[in-house]
């Protein structure tokens, strides 16, 4: 699986990610709205789980800068259990050094149209999600800026979350 836009390549992540991408999860002002930065243990398992998504067509893809191939954060569609429901959720983690220059903005853009276009969603899954805690504005925005709407606050693992959704085109 491999993305790219403009500026980003996103492509699947391999083990040898880990340094690059803990700098990222486990970086606390990158993480402030977790509850705390990943250990390098943690992001190698984080790894390994994505790997284990991508045959399906799921999972965070490592961002990297085309220029440099600077690996920068992540981004891609997984799966969540929402309140019962499966549900096909847009993430993304993008360092703090390279926040405000539109890249979570163009990497997700990217994950929703490949999800809305490559991937078989029913229809109790013609729609995409993405969660965000409320004082998250800058996250917030990426998603209103892909065209999510907020539908509704929910409280999932321990947190309030603003529940956007967009609905996939009619086509």
């Amino acid at each position: 699986m491999l993305l790219t836009t403009p500026r980003l390549i996103l492509r699947e992540m391999t083990p040898e990610d880990a340094p690059a991408l803990h700098a990222v999860l486990g970086d606390a002002e990158t993480m402030r709205w977790y509850p705390r930065g990943f250990t390098r243990e943690e992001v190698e398992d984080w790894i390994a789980r994505q790997i284990t998504c991508y045959p399906a067509g799921t999972g965070l893809l490592g961002i990297t800068l085309k220029g440099s191939g600077t690996l920068i954060g992540d981004c891609g569609a997984v799966w969540q259990d929402v309140e019962g429901v499966r549900e096909l959720e847009i993430g993304y983690h993008i360092h703090r050094n390279h926040q405000r220059h539109g890249y979570a903005t163009e990497g997700a853009r990217a994950v929703r149209d490949y999800a809305f276009t490559a991937l078989a969603c029913d229809h109790e899954n013609d729609h995409l999600i993405s969660m965000i805690r409320p004082e998250n504005i800058p996250s917030r925005r990426v998603a209103e800026k892909n065209g999510l709407t907020l539908n509704r606050t929910i409280y999932w693992r321990g947190y309030e979350h603003c529940f956007y959704r967009i609905d996939r085109p009619a086509q």
